[in-house]
């Protein structure tokens, strides 16, 4: 009856002065058991365009969560997904960017909606001839809004934002769902190389060429801290489990251990003979690697080394601990994985690729790891065996 009372032949002809319905019309329908009704204009180009129009494009996508099992309606809400950062400043690349995505796909309701979308009449526009866009698969949102390269991206624990660093200076935080920049935190001097999110997801520690490291509020985006006392670039930042320090690796060859809320330096470890590029703790220990080529496991309250793991024949660039602290993985300009007992320092497995490992992480049960290559590959990898 609500729905009745507009006297509406086609919804396309809501007036742009509604913008109540505009944005919650799906709800609507679907409450109503108008469903096929929604569906119908979820894949009719002319009501896309309509309702971009007229609201913005994270309110065209969350439409498509009112019919979350149809296919086709996920093929195309990954589509728009994909193109929000575009169409978020020109909302007249819509059927660009859906032609550009979706030709490849030969469902019915599809192609009809693509066929629409090249007899748009609307402004001058680019029409792809062959799919030149990245299609809906896992790719799920791009984040626009640096200037320059990122070379650091960490999740805080509700997993709901991503804090970023770039080679413009800055940190960003951004809403993963939305995918809306929420804050951009600015203090460092020179390119900002890592950055970590404490356990309680409140705070942010970045480290950069300025050669500091800078506690953040990150929903301020307030500068709560500079650390100092590194004498070349942070390239490395962990946080303890107990959300109580920090630990940073440095080009002058050091590790330093720091409180985080009082910003004073606890701890400089020393040993490698070259810059340190990665760090993970496990709340007693860190674990460090080189271009020195090797490992080094630490004791973080007294500063002593306690292993030095050696069997890669080129610099280490990343490491990663497996929730039960008791193997670390190594990724090196060797081409090589390697799995290692933390406590007897032996190696355990070795894994060659193509291309130098830049990049590894370890899923929670401690039995994947997925490890990212100069070729721009990513490996996901099974631990097997005993």
């Amino acid at each position: 009856q609500f729905l009745d009372s507009y006297g509406l032949g086609r919804w396309i002809d809501l007036p742009e002065s509604e913008s109540y319905l505009w944005t919650h019309l799906a709800y609507h329908l679907v409450e109503a058991g108008r469903g096929d009704e929604l569906w119908r204009l979820l894949l009719d180009f002319d009501w896309l365009q309509a309702k971009l129009a007229a609201t913005d494009v994270n309110s065209l996508i969350a439409d498509y969560d009112h019919l979350p099992g149809d296919s086709d309606l996920r093929l195309v809400q990954g589509a728009i997904r994909l193109s929000a950062h575009v169409l978020a400043r020109d909302k007249t690349q819509l059927a660009g960017q859906l032609v550009g995505r979706l030709q490849t796909f030969q469902e019915s309701g599809i192609q009809s909606m693509l066929q629409q979308a090249r007899e748009w009449d609307g402004d001058l526009w680019l029409c792809p001839h062959a799919a030149s866009l990245i299609p809906p698969g896992p790719l799920i949102r791009i984040l626009e809004g640096h200037t320059s390269w990122v070379d650091a991206v960490a999740v805080t624990p509700d997993g709901r934002h991503a804090i970023s660093g770039s080679w413009d200076n800055t940190l960003k935080v951004w809403d993963i769902e939305s995918g809306e920049e929420i804050q951009t935190l600015t203090g460092h001097t020179s390119s900002v190389y890592a950055v970590a999110v404490t356990p309680d997801g409140k705070h942010a520690i970045s480290g950069s060429d300025d050669n500091t490291l800078k506690v953040w509020d990150i929903e301020s985006g307030e500068e709560i801290q500079t650390l100092t006392g590194h004498t070349s670039w942070v390239r490395a930042v962990a946080v303890t489990p107990d959300g109580k320090h920090a630990i940073s690796g440095s080009g002058d060859n050091t590790l330093k251990v720091w409180d985080i809320e009082s910003g004073e330096e606890i701890q400089t470890l020393t040993g490698h003979t070259s810059w340190v590029r990665a760090v993970t703790p496990d709340g007693r220990h860190a674990i460090s690697g080189s271009g020195d080529n090797t490992l080094k496991v630490w004791d973080i309250e007294s500063g002593e080394e306690i292993q030095t793991l050696t069997g890669h024949t080129s610099l280490v660039y990343v490491v990663a601990v497996t929730p039960d602290g008791r193997h670390a993985i190594s990724g090196s300009g060797d081409n090589t994985l390697k799995v290692w007992d933390i406590e007897s320092g032996k190696i355990l497995v070795s894994f060659s690729g193509d291309a130098h490992f830049f990049a590894c992480a370890i899923s929670p049960d401690g039995k994947t790891i997925v490890a990212g290559d100069a070729s721009g590959r990513v490996h996901f990898l099974r631990l097997m065996g005993a």
